[in-house]
């Protein structure tokens, strides 16, 4: 299995603060940043503790290993980020058309959601995942007496899915592959039979 030791983080609402939080405690530095800039992460990174750093988003971006936790249409504004070629993007969007109370669906065509995000990403490797349960539930420790939080992910290289579903049983869930980016982030998109579905493996043994 292949380790990270520093994750970039981008995005810091309640999405990036939970999976930075998941990382610290599991061993890894984590770089966060967002569009503001690294000044207003500072009391964020001294509650995460001293293996977390803030810094710009293109700081965040440099890592093997990036979790989007932007607005959905805020994509775009990335493109130009960073070389993207050959990383892994854990895409944890949902594809709202503005921040804040629910104004709809933003629209992609045809595709899926982290379909949308790759043609954005030229070169990354995108697995979706984390997007279907409420942040609150990735800040939790995700083992319980009963089982296991699923964590479905999806995407279209078998390395990165790999790399992403051992960070994922690293952080406690079970991890659940649901195929490429087109049929899996069909069924974890906005709409989708899967979102905002938590559910729980029964570990036997």
């Amino acid at each position: 299995m292949v380790t990270y030791s520093t994750i970039g983080v981008l995005g810091a609402g309640e999405v990036g603060r939970a999976v930075a939080g998941q990382a610290v405690r599991h061993g890894h530095e984590v770089v966060l940043g967002n569009s503001r800039g690294p000044q207003t992460l500072k009391a964020l990174v001294a509650e995460l503790g001293p293996a977390a750093r803030a810094g710009t988003a293109a700081e965040a971006a440099e890592p093997e290993v990036v979790f989007l936790a932007v607005p959905f249409f805020a994509v775009p504004e990335l493109a130009d980020l960073t070389d993207w070629s050959g990383k892994t993007v854990v895409d944890t969007t949902n594809q709202f058309a503005a921040a804040g109370p629910w104004r709809g669906r933003y629209d992609v065509g045809d595709l899926t959601g982290s379909e949308w995000v790759a043609r954005h990403l030229a070169g990354a490797r995108v697995v979706k995942a984390l997007n279907t349960m409420f942040a609150s539930f990735i800040t939790a420790d995700p083992r319980h007496a009963e089982g296991r939080q699923v964590a479905f992910y999806a995407g279209d290289d078998a390395d990165a899915k790999a790399a992403v579903a051992g960070l994922l049983s690293e952080f406690g869930f079970a991890a659940l592959d649901l195929g490429g980016l087109r049929a899996g982030g069909r069924l974890m998109q906005l709409d989708g039979p899967l979102n905002a579905k938590h559910l729980l493996l029964q570990d036997v043994g």
